[in-house]
């Protein structure tokens, strides 16, 4: 049986590799999918990747800007009539490079995307989901975002923020029936992983040794804890901060 039958679920970061495998999962799996992304030429590619699989719509918008949040989340509901899945997911890295040799803009660059662009999207998609008594919210944070590390401190700051939001939000929609948990990636190999592996002057095969499992994470297996998070089965499941991490957690 498909585990997202006839839900509708909203995409941001969806045309990266985790929100673009996410979107190809979610739509095996039965749900309408909506992705929001920075890049309008990247969306058309994820589109034409994964219009086979299901109902998609795309939508370009900056997550930073509060008439692109409104806009966006106006759009799935003139689409598909309601929202039951918001998967938070954009997000940038920045610049890596110790805190005295980071610039005030450095830090206002990440803080608008990780932090203002989670809490624009929990703004306005939860009235959606609370008016219906009913929903899931998974907020992308990071293992950066419950523990330290030198040379990314804007990164480092934005996804702890990003538990703050999740927490909270988690209590004020509880009465709703409506779940908001946080996902904590280990180094995924993405593109966001190339750039900082330039940035710290390392390789894949270096990083890949701080993980227990001997590996980076794929966006296959993000996607299936998001999955879970998303569906039925976690219908219990509000508040908390779960790793996908290879690991990390237990050093």
């Amino acid at each position: 049986m498909e585990k997202l039958s006839g839900k509708v679920a909203l995409i941001t970061g969806g045309a990266g590799g985790i929100g673009k495998v996410t979107a190809e999962r979610f739509l095996k799996e039965g749900a309408k999918v909506v992705l929001v992304d920075l890049f309008q030429e990247a969306l058309d590619e994820t589109k034409n990747a994964l219009n086979a699989h299901g109902e998609l719509l795309t939508v370009q918008a900056d997550v930073s800007k509060e008439e692109d949040v409104e806009r966006y989340v106006n759009q799935t509901v003139e689409k598909f009539g309601t929202i039951d899945i918001f998967f938070n997911n954009a997000g940038i890295e920045g610049k890596v490079a110790p805190i005295v040799e980071q610039d005030v803009a450095d830090l206002d660059k990440v803080l608008n995307v990780n932090v203002r662009g989670i809490f624009l999207g929990l703004k306005y998609v939860l009235p959606v989901l609370t008016k219906q008594g009913r929903g899931s919210i998974i907020n992308t944070s990071s293992v950066a975002g419950l523990s330290g590390s030198p040379g990314v401190a804007p990164y480092i700051a934005s996804k702890h923020a990003v538990v703050g939001l999740t927490k909270t939000a988690a209590l004020e929609a509880a009465s709703a029936n409506v779940r908001v948990n946080s996902i904590h990636p280990s180094p995924v190999n993405t593109r966001m992983m190339r750039s900082l592996e330039e940035g710290m002057n390392t390789d894949e095969q270096s990083m890949a040794q701080t993980i227990p499992l001997g590996r980076y994470g794929e966006s296959s297996d993000i996607s299936n804890l998001v999955l879970f998070l998303a569906s039925d089965e976690s219908e219990f499941i509000t508040g908390g901060q779960y790793r996908v991490d290879g690991g990390m957690g237990a050093l």
